[in-house]
């Protein structure tokens, strides 16, 4: 117990470092779904170019996370892979974005993003790269302090520059000269890319001794044999870029003009609201993924990643059952202007889409481990086609009702694939009937709730009720280990 003790440590505090970020950028989405701020198109503007940032980011980290983090825990000389892993990234991302910057014209016209809002995501992309290592680094070492402080940091400069640029500096620089230097008119989606090009910025500041302290050692054999261990890995980080983001993207190109970044924008917005399970997800994905590598040698390690899946599935499916019940109470918080209101019909499904998708990172764990990463891409390739072509299938007839059913799709599909081949090639005893359980009747009591008896708080209070008795009587023998302990 004291290895699960440890990881739920971990996964605290980084949890931490991921959820109260994320809660503070709950701020954000009203302040962009304010109607005096931003418009419900210009809203769907920026979602539409951070929907292109995903894409890039896992290009310019090319899967260099996760081979630092499989070779550090493989390699002898841990230094050495520390230093090749960050000169890498340097140089790859200087050599990229160099290029980028040459056609960005070029670029400018093909992704449709005014030149003006490119040149920002160029630098931001840069400084964001620089800072990958830094952070792996902190997360194999075992400092989740510092990584979380610095996190915490980054989001909160962003959030307070987002505040002040939007909603203060225009009244600030009618009465005060100093200001008017820097206010610009109709501005707004500038200042949104410079607030968060500020923080990144700094965030680089903050992790500039990680880079005094490494001796700059590039081994090129070693370099090979992370960019062999890597390429599926960027393979499969692109499909995922396309199953998390594409739908914005293909909703503004398969949508008549005069509606795309309104739809896109109504879509966004109520899409936040999953980001509850998202969080978790990553959370406990943070907290995880270190620990499948390090105690991957241990004896019998298949039985604790059985039950780290039933307690993530067991959370997650409560997670699942409370956000779709109180979904209409939350809204008004979050998005403020009624404007939105009409994709609110999408949020069960982008709920159990994540919640999927952490269940497929959760049995990732076979090919991570037995260095068969090409399964991944094969299969982020698979959900990535699944995505593209009900998208195109269902986008012209039902809007963004079908892409909220083309990304649940998707990563089911993934989630079931990858659990059929981890069978074959790394068997985990997966307790098949009791998360099966779990998922049966959150699931069932999410939908039924939402799209039957949406608003009847009591019922879906009752519901939660009874699915909490439920996964209580099924993990006392745990808690109560838990609980002594």
């Amino acid at each position: 117990m004291s290895g699960f003790k440890s990881l739920f440590k971990q996964t605290f505090i980084y949890g931490l470092a991921t959820v109260l970020p994320r809660m503070l950028s709950f701020i954000l989405v009203p302040l962009y779904t304010n109607p005096e701020v931003l418009s419900v198109e210009e809203y769907g503007r920026v979602s539409f170019i951070f929907a292109y940032f995903v894409l890039f980011n896992v290009v310019l980290a090319y899967g260099m996370e996760t081979a630092f983090f499989r070779f550090f825990n493989k390699e002898d000389n841990q230094e050495n892979v520390t230093s090749t892993s960050a000169i890498s990234l340097i140089a790859s991302s200087i050599i990229l974005l160099g290029i980028a910057f040459l056609f960005r014209y070029q670029i400018s016209t093909a992704i449709h993003i005014d030149l003006k809002y490119l040149n920002l995501v160029f630098v931001i992309l840069l400084l964001d790269a620089l800072v990958i290592i830094p952070f792996a680094w902190l997360r194999a070492t075992a400092r989740p302090m510092r990584y979380a402080i610095i996190k915490i940091f980054n989001v909160a400069v962003n959030l307070g520059l987002n505040i002040f640029l939007l909603l203060y500096l225009e009244g600030l620089a009618e009465s005060n000269s100093f200001f008017n230097n820097f206010y610009i008119p109709d501005y707004q989606i500038s200042y949104i890319f410079i607030s968060n090009l500020v923080a990144s910025g700094l965030t680089l500041v903050l992790l500039l001794p990680f880079y005094a302290k490494i001796k700059f050692n590039f081994d090129s054999v070693l370099w090979k044999k992370m960019m062999r261990y890597t390429m599926p890995v960027l393979v499969a980080g692109i499909a995922y870029s396309v199953n998390e983001t594409f739908d914005r993207i293909l909703l503004e190109h398969l949508l008549p003009a005069n509606v795309a970044d309104e739809q896109i924008g109504m879509y966004s917005a109520c899409y936040k609201l999953a980001l509850f399970m998202t969080l978790f997800a990553t959370a406990f994905r943070l907290g995880i993924e270190p620990y499948f590598f390090s105690h991957s040698k241990t004896e019998n390690p298949q039985k604790n990643y059985a039950k780290i899946l039933e307690y993530f599935i067991a959370f997650g499916s409560v997670i699942l059952l409370v956000v779709v019940v109180f979904a209409d109470l939350l809204k008004p918080y979050i998005i403020l202007s009624e404007a939105y209101y009409e994709a609110m019909w999408i949020v069960p499904f982008i709920l159990l889409a994540n919640f999927c998708l952490g269940i497929y990172q959760n049995l990732s764990v076979w090919y991570k481990i037995t260095d068969r990463t090409k399964f991944g891409a094969y299969i982020s390739i698979f959900g990535a086609i699944v995505t593209l072509v009900l998208n195109y299938v269902l986008i012209p007839i039902i809007g963004f009702k079908g892409s909220a059913i083309a990304t649940l799709s998707a990563y089911s599909v993934m989630m079931l694939i990858s659990f059929y081949y981890g069978r074959k090639y790394y068997p985990i005893p997966y307790n098949l009937k009791k998360i099966g359980l779990y998922l049966m009747v959150s699931i069932l009591f999410s939908f039924l709730f939402f799209y039957r008896y949406r608003e009847h708080y009591i019922l879906g209070i009752v519901m939660i009720i009874v699915f909490l008795g439920l996964v209580i009587l099924l993990e006392k023998k745990e808690l109560k280990q838990i609980l002594k302990r």
